[in-house]
């Protein structure tokens, strides 16, 4: 422990939504390390560039090779016949190659994370592999009883190996497992005596584990802890996974119950794991489509994981990552932005590395992001901030608070549009020139406006973000609104031509 707080403190990358461009991370990276994050938890998805069989998982948007010498060297799992989809890269990964290359020279540890059970959209979406599907019309969990879907997930965690090195862990996933037991391979194999879902979840962890294990002796596989919570000490210390993996035990609550995990990491011992990790959030876990990151809620969690690491014993504890989700899966909307929430994930972190918040740390907060003045109980803060994005921040917090607001007390609450241009008027052009002259001015004004504050927006998110992210943000956020007040302006146009 380092005054108080975890000793290893892992920053989350989800990429698998609004992946911010290498040049952005390279800027972020020395700032994580000065807010005190010794490592980085890399969830790749579909932004890394797989190759060979495996290269449809890549989104059209992920990192990028360049031409260069070989990749990464290593052993390869192999599992038995199918394709081999185990080829390991004739070129360096060039962009994931610099943001390792980066992260290193901060000093900072990373974890790669390949989901190899649940969650596996982004590679169960494609036809390709469908086949591999624990039940035939869901993409989300992989079926365990296929030869073929050991070898598929050995080869991602290859490819993703290849390009890294030095590795002490490796983050498998297994989290919401869902529909697990309900294929038909499934239900077959569970009407044989003795077995059970938790076995069989089991039994799929324990085999990618071992190939990590033996393929990669120095490497320690990590774990969501979700999927073996209500699982017996008997039938997980009976497993065998207990000496193979290290669990992550997740809880984003501003309330968590620290009891309850005290006697669960009891548990967890009991069973046999060595050691264990929390993950808590700074971003990503208050709602869907959250846009703003509301610190107060984070700032609790962690607090409240701080008396967890007090309460247990000092040996037990590996570390913790800050989970800070983009997407709630492969196919919801985006959450809150990365330079959005660096605020909450600057306080977070200086909170674990501190072993609690006070004034003193909330200067210190500020300094480090150029900001006068840090609000933690609401969305907004007045300052702008001179951290990497915060021009970003500045201009959501603007659209997410004024855009919608704005637009429908000009359509919804102006007794001119309400009473004189409704859309029966609109659509009949049955307009009374006087009133039209009421609140075109309003109209064209506030048009004006957010045209400019979106095009500054659209401008500065290009630079963080790929053209595909700019553009599901401002269709989810900001057209709805624009949309509707372009339409009444233009029928404003349209019924004063009409006039002259």
């Amino acid at each position: 422990m380092e005054a108080g707080g975890p000793r290893r403190r892992l920053v989350h990358l989800d990429l698998k939504g609004a992946p911010p461009r290498a040049s952005y991370l390279a800027e972020v990276l020395p700032l994580l390390r000065a807010l005190g994050a010794t490592g980085l938890l890399l969830e790749y998805e579909d932004t890394f560039p797989y190759v060979g069989p495996l290269e449809p998982l890549r989104a059209p948007h992920a990192y990028r090779y360049r031409p260069g010498a070989g990749g990464g060297r290593g052993p390869r799992c192999r599992a038995g016949p199918g394709p081999d989809v185990s080829l390991s890269p004739r070129r360096s990964a060039g962009e994931v190659r610099a943001v390792l290359s980066q992260a290193r020279a901060q000093g900072l540890e990373v974890v790669p994370l390949v989901q190899t059970f649940g969650h596996m959209e982004f590679v169960l979406k494609h036809k390709e592999f469908a086949h591999l599907r624990e039940v035939e019309v869901f993409p989300n969990a992989l079926n365990p009883h296929k030869e073929e879907s050991r070898a598929l997930v050995k080869a991602m965690i290859d490819q993703v190996m290849a390009q890294h090195e030095d590795l002490k862990w490796f983050h498998i996933g297994c989290d919401e497992v869902y529909y697990l037991g309900e294929g038909e391979e499934s239900k077959q194999w569970l009407q044989q005596q003795g077995n059970t879902p938790e076995k069989l979840c089991l039994a799929h962890i324990k085999a990618v584990a071992s190939c990590v294990v033996s393929s990669y002796p120095t490497v320690t596989p990590i774990v969501w802890d979700d999927m073996l919570r209500g699982i017996s000490e008997e039938t997980l210390a009976e497993s065998g996974v207990p000496q193979l993996v290290q669990p992550m035990i997740w809880d984003y609550a501003a309330d968590l119950d620290v009891e309850g995990k005290v006697h669960l990491i009891e548990k967890y011992r009991r069973c046999g794991f060595s050691k264990v990790w929390f993950a808590s959030a700074f971003k990503g876990a208050t709602g869907v489509n959250q846009s703003l990151t509301l610190i107060g809620h984070h700032l609790k969690n962690h607090l409240q994981w701080l008396e967890v690491a007090s309460s247990s014993p000092a040996d037990v504890l590996e570390g913790i990552a800050l989970t800070g989700w983009q997407r709630y899966d492969h196919f919801s909307v985006l959450c809150e932005l990365l330079p959005v929430a660096i605020p909450s994930l600057a306080v977070c972190l200086q909170a674990l590395k501190n072993g609690g918040y006070s004034e003193k740390i909330k200067e210190n907060v500020e300094k480090l992001l150029g900001m006068s003045n840090l609000e933690t109980d609401t969305f907004m803060s007045t300052s702008l901030g001179t951290f990497p994005g915060s021009n970003i921040l500045t201009l959501v917090t603007q659209v997410s608070f004024y855009l919608k607001s704005s637009v429908d007390e000009l359509l919804e609450r102006n007794r001119y549009v309400t009473g004189w241009f409704s859309p029966y008027h609109r659509k009949r052009k049955i307009i009374h020139p006087i009133i039209m002259h009421h609140f075109h001015p309003d109209a064209v004004s506030l048009l004006s406006k957010w045209n400019a504050v979106v095009q500054d927006l659209q401008a500065a998110m290009e630079q963080v973000f790929h053209k595909c992210t700019v553009e599901e943000w401002l269709e989810e956020n900001v057209h709805p609104s624009l949309q509707k007040l372009q339409q009444v302006v233009d029928d404003l146009d349209k019924a004063i031509k009409a006039q002259q």
